[in-house]
């Protein structure tokens, strides 16, 4: 039982590394659709959040493997907060196609 409470800190990481990396893919692709150069914005976005969590995960890992499958699924756990949360946002705003369109 003690030992689960010294995994804690990693699952939290991991969900903080997961918001970050999905929050931050969710404003660039927002960004960079009406950006005139949406190519300096998708690449230099994905060299950033590929770069914090690449660095997270081994940091926080501490070359414990359970600590990095810990941190991994708060990683994933912060992927579904953003995505919950995102949706709402997605379902005001009428996609691209439908704009204009006579029912």
């Amino acid at each position: 039982m003690h030992d689960m409470w010294n995994l804690v800190p990693a699952l939290l990481a991991g969900l903080l590394l997961g918001a970050i990396f999905f929050g931050g893919l969710w404003w660039t692709i927002r960004q960079g659709l009406s950006s005139p150069q949406p190519a300096a914005w998708f690449f230099g976005s994905l060299l950033l959040r590929m770069g914090l969590a690449v660095t997270g995960l081994y940091l926080v890992s501490g070359g414990q493997m359970e600590r990095l499958l810990v941190c991994l699924c708060g990683f994933a756990l912060g992927r579904w907060m953003v995505t919950r949360i995102t949706r709402v946002e997605a379902n005001r705003v009428p996609p691209a196609g439908e704009v204009g369109r006579a029912s």
